[in-house]
């Protein structure tokens, strides 16, 4: 049996896949079975962040690995205590809880807020305020904070206390605030959504909002995070500051790790008990989170936005281009034929895309060269245009 034909039998069905097996990679190149190779514009959906078997990034974790793999929370790690060093001094948050993934980030988040505000004003302070088109992970409650009614099907009921609101609409946030509100809960771009970004305006109601009222600000950064943007964090092109920042994906480069970063205000709501992970701040993980965040200077988010300057301009009024929406290098494209189409073509012409809704979605390697990135990007406008 052929590796399509075993996961088809033992493999849960959960996913669409392609049929495309991939077999090694370098940089923003990766290959297949037939020695096939391939522009990834994909990243894994944002975690490559430096692409394939970064000599950095492995020569970290292989380091760590050969030191210690795992030891639990129970005690103290370097990597673990550097890497939430690190966050901090780069964000001005607080503290930090480590997971294995973005859901789990944002589970950590709404945990912090809902405790928070039960103890400043009462356990009828509960509700979480997202919005629709959101989309904040698969558990029971962050499917539950998740704003889009078709993932909840078939798993009803869901975890109560979240109310979605229009987004961009500062009337529909204010009419869905109230007494009993523990959290405000935006991604600065919606990703699975729709590469759909906010508006200066109702991404600064939200903080104006969150701060007179005294409503945990969580701002999901799970795919906007890690440089995605141009900025270290999505949030810091608005000139706010969360009191609760999740975020996973692209941080760990290729091993699975989350974090919650928790700001002034709520930094000492979690007590001993309060929450764990037994794989959390996995010292492997963190190590490889460390040379990735290590990397992330001005010089080279200034280089992540000129690239998104670039494909911006390229696909702009291009043929079989309808319009082109996202922040940095993640990049939503509305396209004359189906978007599902387009990527299909792009994988037989040598280049890896995503979809979200009806757009073709990039989100290419933070440091993909020039070359790789004009290319890629020509054979996409080649198939929009045909």
């Amino acid at each position: 049996m052929n590796i399509t034909a075993i996961d088809k039998e033992y493999v849960a069905g959960t996913y669409g896949r392609f049929p495309l097996e991939l077999t090694e990679g370098k940089g923003s190149i990766v290959q297949d079975t037939a020695g096939k190779k391939y522009i990834d514009l994909g990243t894994g959906i944002g975690v490559t962040a430096f692409g394939y078997c970064d000599e950095q990034w492995t020569a970290a974790v292989t380091a760590q690995a050969m030191k210690l793999q795992h030891t639990s929370n129970l005690y103290y790690t370097e990597p673990c205590a550097r890497l939430a060093k690190l966050l901090c001094e780069k964000t001005g948050m607080k503290k930090v809880f480590f997971s294995n993934s973005g859901a789990e980030a944002n589970e950590c988040a709404i945990k912090v807020a809902r405790k928070y505000s039960a103890l400043k004003k009462g356990a009828q302070c509960h509700t979480i305020v997202t919005l629709q088109q959101s989309f904040h992970g698969r558990t029971l409650t962050t499917l539950a904070a998740t704003g889009q009614d078709h993932f909840h099907q078939d798993f009803l009921p869901l975890t109560p206390g979240f109310v979605h609101v229009e987004a961009n609409s500062i009337e529909a946030l204010h009419a869905a605030v109230n007494e009993t509100t523990a959290g405000i809960m935006i991604e600065i771009v919606q990703g699975e959504g729709g590469v759909n970004p906010l508006t200066r305006e109702f991404v600064a109601e939200c903080a104006r909002l969150s701060k007179e009222l005294d409503i945990p600000l969580i701002v999901d950064e799970v795919q906007t995070g890690n440089g995605r943007t141009g900025k270290l964090y999505a949030y810091q092109h608005f000139g706010i500051t969360p009191d609760i920042v999740s975020t996973a994906k692209g941080l760990g480069g290729g091993l699975p790790i989350g974090a919650t970063l928790m700001g002034e205000k709520v930094q000492n709501v979690l007590k001993p008990g309060d929450h764990g992970s037994t794989y959390g701040g996995n010292p492997v993980c963190c190590a490889g989170a460390l040379s990735v965040i290590e990397r992330l200077d001005d010089e080279f988010l200034n280089a992540v936005r000129r690239k998104s300057g670039y494909v911006f301009a390229a696909l702009h009024n291009a043929p079989g281009v309808e319009s082109v929406s996202g922040l940095g290098l993640m990049i939503g494209i509305k396209t004359v034929k189906p978007a599902k189409q387009v990527v299909a073509e792009c994988m037989e012409k040598g280049v890896l895309c995503l979809t979200a809704k009806d757009k073709v979605r990039l989100l290419p390697a933070l440091n993909i060269p020039m070359e790789e990135l004009s290319e890629a990007i020509e054979i996409l406008k080649q198939v929009c245009g045909e």
